[in-house]
């Protein structure tokens, strides 16, 4: 009789799946998501304007144009190792910006034009220039200034008490003074630089005795001289103009070398 033996046992392995397809679509959907994230941050985030030139000594030369004012605003570029910008934008504004205008120019110039309405006579104008590189869609950090154009004014009253100089001749004794007719300030109108922290007013406190010009209307002190390079102090000279045609400089403007030189000029003009 036979033996009976237990039956061969077969092992029959199960392959084991593999891991690495899924792996991979797990690294895909973390490259996806982070990817999502770093667009959505760089977005979100505000341009690092430290890497953009800026702009400097941005100044305002302002020159009457009628009924407007012409402000040349100049600047310069930060020499940095991110390059020109793709263009510059400049803007000029009365007061804090309640009237303004602005304009882009190409990156090369220096320099560019602006027009605002004037003051009326009597009135003094405040304003700022603003200058800033812009590279794409990314604006750098403004870089501003303030200033000032003043515009005087004054009234015909009484009768004249000042020198002649365009009609020389004595007045007959007795005969009473003739009247102004009107009454003439030169300039008609000047670029005053604000005293920015009363630099200027501190220094005339401590120098009563002292005048304050270098060249009058052009160069004062270094304490005088504010952010455009202009003097934040100004100088008009007034003239009458008679009922009898007369043209004469009053009380207040005679025995003064800079008011002698407008007043002649003023007299060869209205002559020619």
């Amino acid at each position: 009789m036979a033996r009976w033996e237990p039956p061969a046992e077969q092992v029959v392995e199960v392959p084991k799946q593999r891991r690495w397809p899924l792996v991979l679509l797990l690294l895909a959907i973390l490259g996806v998501a982070g990817g999502g994230l770093w667009v959505i941050r760089r977005q979100l985030r505000p341009p690092n304007r430290a890497r953009m030139m800026m702009a400097t000594n941005v100044r305002s030369e302002i020159i009457v144009a009628g009924d407007s004012l012409d402000v040349v605003v100049s600047w310069a570029l930060a020499d940095t190792a991110a390059g020109l910008p793709d263009s510059v934008r400049v803007e000029v504004g009365l007061g804090d910006g309640q009237e303004s205008v602005a304009t882009m120019t190409p990156s090369h110039r220096q320099a560019d034009t602006l027009r605002v309405r004037a003051p009326a006579p009597g009135e003094t104008a405040t304003g700022y220039s603003c200058a800033a590189p812009v590279r794409g869609a990314r604006l750098a950090r403004e870089r501003c200034t303030p200033w000032q154009f003043v515009r005087p004014s004054a009234r015909a009253a009484g009768a004249a008490g000042g020198a002649d100089s365009a009609t020389p001749g004595s007045k007959r004794a007795g005969a009473p003074a003739p009247k102004v007719l009107r009454i003439v300030i030169e300039p008609d109108g000047q670029q005053v630089d604000p005293d920015v922290a009363g630099r200027c007013a501190a220094w005339q406190q401590l120098n009563p005795g002292r005048a304050v010009w270098i060249e009058v209307n052009q160069e004062a002190v270094p304490e005088c001289m504010g952010p455009n390079g202009k003097p934040t102090v100004a100088k008009f000279c007034a003239f009458a103009v008679l009922v009898n045609g007369r043209r004469i400089k009053t009380e207040n403007s005679s025995n003064d070398a800079y008011c002698e030189r407008l007043f002649q000029a003023w007299v060869r003009e209205r002559v020619a």
